[in-house]
């Protein structure tokens, strides 16, 4: 494994479970202090736990990452315990209910947006800075396919993951001469806790995603996390202002020869 993170201070949201878990993970891994953060305090022990067995450093967080003063402090604790930020993933996120637009929730619609796109605002807002301070640095904020899709009955999701595309956008054009690359990830169909629990209330979006996937599986948490670390490492220091898709071909379109 390689150790390009030796030294290196890395902040994950939704670090509980599922995608920012392995992330976590796979950062501490290759060397990196990990901040870990989320609302999920037990979740947040799993992955401190795992981590330190395999020789690893996380520090967790209780945050939520919809309140300024929640981020505004977690940044601050970073730069006094740490002195620097290199890499950040604004991985937090919601799916909502299901909902035709008529009939959403105007209150859900508002959280929703809350947790998955004024997050990724108030993370890019607060670490910026810190990035800068420590001389450069990459960030990589979790978009999803519904970013270039219109699902059906999820208005809200998709709204904030096309905002998340459009604000990454706007903050790589803006940093990339700090030094600071953005970019954006867009997860297919992914096995994670969180959409297990979508699958259960919209079964039927649940088979038409795995039908529609080339791969004819979904992703492994894992599989994601890994294209996550990448953007944020060295190896993807030309990627600025992109979306990386990572969805076992769900959104090539077209069909299958017979």
């Amino acid at each position: 494994m390689t150790d390009d993170f030796k030294g290196k201070v890395v902040l994950v949201t939704g670090a509980g479970s599922g995608i920012g878990r392995h992330a976590a993970q796979t950062f501490a891994s290759r060397g990196a202090l990990v901040y870990a953060a989320d609302v999920n305090e037990q979740g947040l022990a799993g992955t401190q736990e795992l981590i330190a067995k395999a020789g690893g450093t996380a520090t967790v967080a209780w945050v939520d990452v919809a309140s300024e003063d929640d981020i505004s402090a977690l940044l601050a604790r970073i730069g006094k315990e740490a002195g620097r930020l290199d890499a950040a993933f604004n991985n937090a996120g919601i799916t909502g209910g299901t909902h035709r637009i008529e009939d959403y929730p105007t209150d859900d619609f508002d959280k929703v947006l809350s947790v998955n796109l004024r997050s990724v605002f108030l993370g890019m807002k607060y670490e910026l800075p810190l990035m800068k301070r420590s001389g450069g640095g990459a960030i990589c904020n979790t978009a999803s396919v519904a970013a270039l899709t219109g699902p059906g009955g999820m208005s809200a999701y998709a709204a904030s993951k096309h905002g998340v595309h459009g604000l990454t956008r706007v903050a790589a054009m803006e940093n990339a001469a700090h030094g600071i690359r953005v970019n954006a990830l867009a997860p297919g169909w992914t096995e994670t806790p969180m959409v297990a629990a979508n699958s259960i209330q919209n079964p039927a979006f649940a088979q038409l995603a795995r039908t529609a996937i080339p791969a004819k599986r979904g992703a492994q948490p894992a599989e994601v996390a890994d294209a996550a670390v990448w953007l944020c490492s060295p190896a993807a220091s030309y990627v600025i202002g992109q979306m990386l898709v990572v969805d076992g071909g769900m959104t090539i379109g077209g069909f299958e020869l017979p």
